[in-house]
């Protein structure tokens, strides 16, 4: 039992950073954004994270700080896809450079040509939501006492469902995804949707970068994302542009990292540590050509208002 409570909470664990990106990435495509620079947004938010709490010792102004200055690198591709109307394919691949080449720079500019940022002490992590709640090391424990950012990315894939579907503004946004013209005939304009959109998915990519570099590792390195953001891409297909199956997806993604963690941890295991490690983006690419042609995208997704 206490091995499948292992593999549960380690899902949570793993799974939070994409929840976040992906979130994000349904909010851009929704309003018919295409956004594959989900990468770079949360490599950017992981050092952006990782600077403010090595400078301040605060972790939620670091954790909040991040997903704030990555909204600017997000303004970047909803001026070139909706004020330009670029191609919103090549802009999002230009996020990927451009975010991690800003992280590596500034990191080499703030801490003296290193590219990893200084370790964070333990007390000034990210904080575990229910610490000392349940007796240590029980099935209880294993499994809920997970780090804050667990819950919040949770608590956002529940609030963004009610905000899509429940509300006039998230109806707006999602008819702005698929026919911008009928919500003109309203009197609204279909790019203030777009660009909440995609400052949204800003916001929220840089909360998941930052979970990896304040929850899951103590720093920022080049290294960190390592493909993550494209994942929460994957995800966001997988579960339809929804927010729920969104994060379903996303804790499909975990539960195999979570397993390459837990098969890993054997001795003399008869498969590599090195093969192991490719086991989530397997999966990734099996459920991308299963998925891919059965799942309907809105129906103006990457096109440019007239």
């Amino acid at each position: 039992m206490t091995e499948i409570a292992f593999i549960i909470g380690t899902t949570l664990m793993y799974s939070t950073p994409l929840i976040f990106a992906s979130l994000g990435g349904v909010l851009s495509e929704r309003s018919g954004v295409i956004n594959i620079g989900l990468e770079g947004l949360m490599t950017f938010g992981a050092f952006v994270g990782s600077l403010i709490a090595v400078y301040t010792h605060n972790i939620w102004l670091a954790f909040l700080g991040a997903g704030i200055v990555t909204v600017l690198l997000a303004l970047l591709h909803a001026v070139a896809s909706i004020e330009f109307k670029a191609n919103q394919v090549i802009s999002g691949t230009a996020i990927n450079f451009i975010g991690p080449g800003f992280a590596i720079y500034f990191c080499r500019l703030f801490f003296e040509g290193a590219s990893i940022t200084p370790p964070l002490n333990l007390e000034n992590k990210m904080p575990k939501a229910l610490q000392d709640v349940f007796a240590n090391n029980s099935v209880a424990d294993i499994i809920l006492n997970q780090y804050a950012t667990v819950y919040i990315a949770l608590f956002l894939a529940m609030a963004i469902w009610y905000l899509l579907f429940k509300t006039p503004f998230g109806l707006h946004l999602i008819a702005t995804g698929e026919h911008p013209k009928a919500l003109r005939t309203q009197g609204l304009n279909p790019k203030f949707y777009q660009y909440f959109g995609v400052l949204a998915s800003g916001f929220l990519a840089g909360l998941g970068g930052a979970s990896m570099s304040l929850a899951l590792v103590s720093n920022f390195r080049p290294t960190l994302i390592s493909g993550h953001g494209f994942i929460a891409l994957a995800a966001l297909i997988f579960g339809k542009w929804h927010p729920m199956g969104a994060t379903l997806a996303c804790l499909f993604f975990g539960l195999a990292q979570a397993l390459v963690v837990y098969f890993g941890g054997i001795e003399n295991f008869v498969i590599s540590s090195q093969l192991l490690a490719l086991f989530p983006y397997i999966m990734t690419l099996i459920v991308l050509v299963g998925v891919i042609g059965k799942s309907d995208a809105p129906k103006s997704l990457g096109q440019a208002l007239d």
